[in-house]
């Protein structure tokens, strides 16, 4: 048999009450539990996908972790990658140059990291021959002098695949004349979009034996990408190649080189939370208003009770019931709905779009042009707990004070 203070506590929540302004405050109350706890689950699922796109994106042209050597050159780049090789963590690797040049067509110039790779390499490194939209990276042979450029260079430079395009490098021949840059026209292989306007608009591909032709660099490279079997590692792997590996070397991972966007989201993440929770505590501002109309609606009731044995305790504990109700009600409302909007963000949205007749990230302004949603399961259990801890909070000054009653007081006018 349930507790009486259970029953009445439930009893008073459904039953029927002379003041409906109560009720309808009860029902504002859940409500706005409810859209806070909605709210939240929705915005940190989408800020999540967020992340994860971002992640995805910049990894698909970065790699998990660098080792460059000194000057930007390294001489024996199988000997480092068979080291590194040897860390359980590491999966494959691939050698590439990085260097500065400008890009000429015509009249448009566009500087740009142009960076050698060895296509079969990268490939084991990251997902870059996915976004080649326009060619392949295999169309890469040494000697042929092919450059594939990302999609926002190349409408910056007005080419196409099969266009010439003239490569000029600040590494100089020295000439009666003085010092010239190194000039070299390449043919457009290839165009990437890798959803990135730093990539898309900065870089730019060729082989890697053309890069050191051009580069002068002989055998050598600027370093060696890493791929790991778990991206979120790198830190503790670049930290164990640096005890492990024999010579002089910068370690960098992605984490490091692409601190400021992932330090970005976390702090607008933490924010939003803060910020949408602010509506459960106004929710919960409602159930105390509801409690300490209901205690003053129940006072006589409240006499009875006393005068029948009821402790001081099992008053509070009535109230306590009843506020929690409201906070348990809409705690799991808000929960259902936010979980089903989160899981169908990719459908709704786009239902909201026809309903309106507006595109709300439209192609060419967004390169993200469906909102992504990752449900995080810990995520909503925090949610929840907090809303449930913020409405409990809330139920106890009304009950305390109903439990403070004096029963003589409450019945005088009776």
């Amino acid at each position: 048999m349930l507790p009486f203070e259970l029953q009445i506590g439930l009893r008073y929540t459904h039953a029927k009450r002379s003041n409906h302004f109560i009720s309808f405050i009860s029902i504002v109350s859940m409500a706005g539990i409810a859209l806070g706890v909605m709210a939240l689950i929705v915005v940190l699922s989408v800020m999540n996908g967020f992340q994860e796109e971002l992640r995805a994106r910049i990894l698909g042209v970065a790699a998990h972790l660098e080792i460059s050597g000194p000057g930007d050159r390294l001489p024996d780049w199988r000997g480092v990658l068979a080291q590194a090789a040897q860390n359980k963590s590491v999966v494959s690797g691939a050698p590439y140059a990085n260097a500065q040049g400008m890009l000429a067509n015509g009249g448009n110039v566009r500087g740009a990291i142009i960076r050698g790779i060895l296509p079969d390499r990268e490939s084991q490194v990251a997902d870059l021959a996915r976004h080649v939209k326009l060619g392949k990276l295999d169309n890469l042979k040494p000697g042929e002098f092919g450059i594939i450029l990302g999609g926002e260079l190349a409408r910056m430079l007005n080419v196409y695949p099969g266009d010439k395009v003239v490569l000029l490098t600040p590494q100089g021949n020295i000439t009666p004349a003085g010092v010239m840059p190194r000039v070299k026209q390449f043919t457009v292989v290839g165009i990437f979009e890798a959803g990135m306007f730093e990539y898309d608009s900065g870089l730019a591909l060729i082989h890697l034996q053309d890069a050191q032709k051009l580069l002068r660099m002989g055998d050598d490279v600027s370093g060696v990408r890493l791929k790991l079997d778990d991206l979120f590692r790198a830190p503790f792997v670049t930290r164990e190649l640096a005890q492990s590996l024999r010579g002089d070397f910068y370690l960098t991972d992605w984490t490091q080189s692409h601190a400021n966007f992932f330090r970005a989201v976390a702090i607008e993440k933490r924010m939003m939370f803060l910020i949408l929770l602010l509506i459960v505590a106004v929710a919960a501002f409602n159930i105390v208003s509801t409690l300490v109309m209901a205690v003053t609606d129940k006072q006589s009731d409240i006499a009875i009770l006393r005068t029948l044995g009821a402790r001081p305790g099992s008053i509070m504990r009535i109230f306590i019931v009843q506020g929690a109700f409201i906070g348990v009600f809409g705690t799991l409302l808000g929960v259902a709905s936010g979980v089903l909007l989160a899981l169908n963000v990719e459908t709704v949205v786009p239902m909201i779009e026809r309903l309106f007749g507006m595109d709300l990230f439209p192609a060419d302004v967004y390169y993200i042009s469906q909102l992504p949603s990752k449900l995080i399961w810990s995520d909503v259990a925090i949610i929840g707990g907090i809303s449930l801890l913020i409405s409990l909070l809330a139920t106890l000054y009304p009950s305390w004070a109903a439990s403070r009653i004096n029963p003589a007081e409450a019945l005088r006018y009776e």
